[in-house]
């Protein structure tokens, strides 16, 4: 058969569809009750449960992997971006209260692979079902002489839901004395990456495949960890420990100043310490981080000792081996601890809250 016009331009439609056409398969995992439809259609249905809700409140986010994705092309290792992504945005929204309920995804290539998407696709499936969220829709584009040759790009958009009542507000519910617990992260993440890429493969001269005795691992490996979802884990701490419903009806100061012991969740992601956690503190208070109060991956105290980076910009960049934070009533740190470890996760007192000015300080 002649081979199209637009294929010989770089854009082969029929193998689009011959590899989306195994969507239906790959995507059975994430399918919710509330979905409608079909993937593949113009836009994804959702029929939102609204018995379920006194004041639902739809929480979005919207994000990428970032360079990360480089460490990925030199690997020929596409399976973990796609979890990367989601599990990233489910995040997101979590730090709100929001449980999430469906996602969509685009993916950018200059020539679409089959292994690579199905791959990718596979990513996004498992987080997808993992974090039971439907994965309900999303792009493909081929764009020949966008990207370089076996590069692409991603990004995700996530919608979930959270009771008004239950919704966290740090900043009107955050005061001094209260805790800080950490929890553990499982290496970079999805942040940090183009530092990092120019410290281990420029400065210290390493290869993707090369094995690093510090980390028991070789350091493609090692920056290909797939970012960790806290969701599941925060919906187990609000229903364990902020049960208690609030009616909508209440008085406003009833609703917000509301005593629940968990007050506010802060993704470390892009900007670490220094920039996320100040996104849920009132402009009264500070929180105070201490070094040496958790157990620090491998990875980072390599980037420590041989990357050259002030320790300053160290917590501004990176998560340091901390993925999460809680800021939480100082009378229930220990039981939230407890909870939380109790679920397989590492945790640690990392710090509190103290009388300031909305900033981090980390001593």
């Amino acid at each position: 058969m002649k081979e199209k016009a637009y294929a010989r331009a770089g854009v082969d439609i029929d193998l689009g569809n011959k590899v989306k056409a195994t969507l239906p398969q790959l995507l059975a995992s994430t399918l919710r009750r509330e979905v409608l439809g079909k993937v593949g259609g113009f836009g994804g249905l959702f029929a939102l449960d609204l018995k379920k809700y006194r004041e639902p409140i739809l929480v979005s986010s919207v994000d990428g992997v970032g360079t990360k994705l480089k460490i990925a092309f030199a690997m020929d290792r596409h399976d973990t971006i796609g979890a990367d992504l989601v599990n990233h945005c489910v995040n997101d929204i979590a730090v709100l209260g929001a449980e999430p309920l469906f996602f969509l995804d685009y993916l950018g290539t200059g020539k679409l692979e089959p292994h690579v998407f199905t791959d990718i696709i596979k990513g996004f499936a498992r987080a997808c079902s993992e974090n039971h969220c439907a994965l309900i829709g999303g792009e493909t584009a081929q764009m020949p002489g966008f990207y370089q040759k076996g590069e692409y790009d991603v990004s995700g958009a996530i919608v979930g839901v959270v009771e008004k009542s239950k919704m966290l507000n740090g900043p009107r519910t955050v005061k001094p004395g209260d805790a800080v617990i950490g929890i553990a992260s499982s290496g970079l993440h999805t942040n940090g990456y183009s530092l990092a890429r120019k410290i281990f493969f420029e400065q210290l001269k390493l290869k993707p495949a090369s094995y690093v005795p510090q980390l028991k691992n070789t350091i493609g490996d090692e920056l290909l960890k797939t970012h960790v979802s806290y969701g599941s884990l925060v919906q187990r701490l609000l229903k364990k420990f902020n049960g208690r419903a609030i009616s909508p009806k209440a008085p406003r100061r009833a609703r917000s100043d509301a005593p629940y012991p968990i007050k506010a969740f802060a993704h470390i992601t892009g900007g670490g310490f220094v920039d996320n956690i100040p996104r849920v503190l009132p402009k009264n208070c500070d929180v105070v981080i201490r070094k040496g109060s958790w157990d620090m991956p491998p990875i980072f105290q390599l980037i420590a000792a041989k990357g050259g980076v002030p320790e300053d910009e160290l917590y501004q960049v990176f998560n340091m081996g901390i993925g999460m934070v809680a800021i939480v009533s100082a009378d229930k740190a220990a039981a939230v601890l407890k909870f939380i470890r109790a679920q397989r996760h590492k945790a640690w007192l990392i710090g509190e809250v103290s009388h300031g000015r909305g900033v981090v300080c980390v001593r």
